[in-house]
């Protein structure tokens, strides 16, 4: 025992003993506080240390965030806003610029996908990347077959769609084609975008518009915090006839089946007396639109749980081997309502790609942005849930936050019809063209 403590028995002798052997006139707390070692000053250098190293883990914390926020930003911009351009182009022009995984690059092998719409109709006339499934491992279980099929990239498919494209021509269908075949070119691209009024042909004075955004904000175990619907109905008339023009609504069946929760308001110029007593939206005093500028003329808002129409759940497991395990879920919530070219975007926290155990649908891996992309053509009643599993190098399980969700859809909850569009100076029947769409303004997990 003495041994073990003899370094420090010679230095208590030490504070008793002076120079020449005389005994000092110590107290025992006064050697205590000497072997102790005790310094203020050196106490407040290490509390100014732990401070500064406080804040600067807490100024690193935020700016990682930040940078997660202005790649999350910039992606879905790119996903919305050049959808139909990028995607025309070929490659994955929404993720980093274009950039290719290496080994995730042409996929040729896959099932011919060019009969369906959405993602597939494009892809197969010319978008030269794909979403992949995880390839087969040779001497393996086999891995479970993914719903969703591989896109085929090939010359037949271009003759395919080049005879199509001329047997449209001499229908006199080639604008309708045209659209169509640009929406799936999309892959899901262009998700998001607000629902501009469409290009309207000379023939046609009025553009009416119908759209319906929702924000939802949910934990990671898939609850919904906070739902948020809002609606709009815009008009853009495109000729004099256009301006003067009377929507008629189903306001009886709106006033029905929207009543608690729901809130619904006129634009100040719209005559409120004849939408509320007939359900006629037209400007008062019989003033007609401005041209070629959108007007929203009707705006509704609703705040529930239950208008929520997906859920997912994301469960990133650390493994403690340096590696971390990853299922996610989603789930319609809302079967009456039919998703199309949906997007769940995962941020993976490093640029190695995932390796997928198991997946329903396909995916796509981005280097560059440290993001994959799960996509789904359609999410509907009869493909109302699927699950993906993927491993990958890391320890962080925050760095899969937040999650972002992205789709389109034609289901409104607001049951709004458009009844009739007339002239306010003669009430003769008007030509126009109606554009509905149902999108995600913010729809997040984290």
């Amino acid at each position: 025992m003495v041994n073990e403590h003899a370094f420090e028995l010679i230095f208590a002798f030490d504070e008793v003993i002076t120079t020449g052997g005389y005994k000092e006139d110590v107290a025992l707390s006064d050697i205590r506080t000497n072997l102790q070692m005790e310094s203020h000053e050196e106490q407040v250098h290490i509390m100014l240390q732990d401070k500064k190293k406080e804040e600067a883990k807490k100024a690193m914390e935020l700016k990682s965030t930040e940078i997660k926020k202005r790649q999350m930003e910039a992606l879905k911009d790119n996903l919305m806003g050049n959808g139909t351009s990028n995607a025309a182009a070929g490659g994955m022009a929404g993720f980093g610029g274009g950039g290719v995984t290496p080994g995730y690059e042409h996929n040729s092998t896959g099932h011919d996908y060019s009969g369906m719409g959405g993602a597939g109709a494009g892809a197969s006339s010319g978008s030269g990347y794909s979403y992949e499934k995880p390839k087969a491992v040779v001497d393996e279980a086999p891995v479970k077959a993914a719903r969703g099929m591989q896109l085929k990239v090939g010359g037949a498919d271009k003759k395919k769609s080049n005879l199509m494209a001329a047997m449209a021509m001499e229908d006199n269908f080639s604008i309708l084609g045209q659209k169509k075949d640009n929406a799936g070119l999309g892959l899901g691209f262009g998700l998001g975008a607000a629902a501009a009024a469409p290009v309207a042909a000379p023939s046609t004075p009025l553009s009416l518009v119908l759209e319906e955004k929702y924000t939802v904000a949910m934990n990671r175990e898939g609850g919904i915090e906070s739902c948020d619907l809002k609606g709009t109905l815009t008009l853009t008339a495109n000729t004099d006839a256009g301006s003067l023009a009377a929507i008629v609504v189903n306001k009886s069946v709106i006033a029905g089946q929207c009543s608690t929760g729901w809130n619904f308001a006129t634009h100040p110029k719209v005559d409120k007396k004849s939408y509320e007593s007939k359900g006629i939206i037209s400007l008062k005093g019989g003033k007609g639109l401005p041209l070629n500028r959108p007007v929203g003329v009707l705006r509704w808002s609703y705040s529930g749980e239950d208008a929520a129409p997906i859920s997912i759940n994301c469960w990133p497991e650390d493994e403690g081997t340096g590696s971390i395990n990853v299922n996610v879920e989603f789930e319609l919530l809302r079967p009456d309502m039919t998703l199309t070219d949906v997007n769940i975007l995962l941020p993976l926290g490093t640029s190695d790609p995932p390796s997928v155990e198991e997946i329903d649908g396909q995916y796509k891996h981005d280097a560059n942005s440290g993001m994959m992309c799960w996509h789904h053509d359609v999410v509907d009643s009869s493909n109302s849930t699927g699950s993906l599993e993927f491993s990958i190098a890391g320890s962080d399980v925050d760095a899969f936050f937040p999650v972002q969700i992205m789709f389109k859809s034609d289901t409104f909850m607001c049951p709004i019809e458009i009844m009739g569009v007339t002239s306010l100076a003669n009430g003769a029947s008007i030509p126009n063209i109606l554009s509905r769409s149902v999108i995600p303004d913010s729809y997040t997990v984290a």
